[in-house]
């Protein structure tokens, strides 16, 4: 990963593909904290719409709820503005997008607009039944809205927020079974033909998100850069 990040100056454009509860968070963040670029949650930017009651973040509430996907011209124009940012310029990882082959394309169109590509798109892979499990182990802070997992990634006390020691962790109305199962469903009628547009540009890359945070991100780092050494290699013949 080292040689990926230092052949490209840190200039790295990377998509986090996956169904909901497969790890493209944790892995993101780790990705952008080793290697200083910037993460760009799409969740994140309407969960905080949806605190300050814009009318925009009201309706992206109610269809989170209902674990419906936001319009496409919505999250187009919010990543958009959110690449055109300063901290974006040496890097970026996009969780949570693209959802859509049309998002897909309108993100190539709006690098190319800046003579920027898209350098991967990793798709992390999961069974069904793990998924619904990590989801309902899924807590989060109501004050700071900071994610906690049951399972994985536990509060010290097992209940309260580490941040806020009084207040208790709720589960999100979008982590409840029944809405998890119709994240899923959206996610294979929608989201999973993106896997095939990034296959059919050569750019996608698979790896495995069951296994433990570390071990998944070691696999990786590793498919990151054997993707850097056969381009390196390629320019080279």
């Amino acid at each position: 990963m080292a040689g990926f990040a230092a052949a490209r100056e840190c200039d790295v454009r990377l998509v986090l593909l996956g169904p909901p509860g497969v790890g493209k968070g944790t892995q993101g963040r780790k990705l952008t904290q080793d290697n200083g670029w910037a993460l760009i949650s799409t969740g994140e930017i309407l969960r905080e719409a949806a605190a300050r009651k814009t009318p925009l973040g009201l309706e992206a509430q109610r269809r989170m709820d209902a674990g419906l996907l936001v319009s496409d011209d919505v999250m187009i124009g919010l990543v958009k503005d959110r690449i055109a940012e300063p901290d974006a310029a040496r890097g970026f990882v996009l969780d949570g997008f693209p959802r859509t082959v049309p998002q897909a394309e309108a993100l190539d169109q709006m690098l190319a607009a800046r003579g920027l590509r898209l350098d991967a798109a990793v798709s992390l892979t999961a069974v069904e039944a793990e998924l619904v499990r990590r989801l309902g182990a899924r807590r989060e802070c109501p004050t700071c809205k900071r994610a906690f997992n049951l399972e994985s990634s536990p509060p010290r006390d097992g209940r309260h927020c580490d941040d806020h020691a009084t207040v208790e962790l709720i589960r999100r109305a979008d982590d409840e079974e029944e809405t998890i199962r119709k994240r899923l469903e959206v996610y294979r009628e929608q989201t999973a033909p993106v896997i095939g547009h990034y296959r059919g540009t050569g750019r996608l890359l698979e790896v495995n998100g069951i296994g433990p945070v570390d071990q998944v991100y070691g696999a990786l780092r590793s498919a990151l850069g054997e993707t850097e050494r056969d381009r390196e290699n390629a320019g080279a013949r």
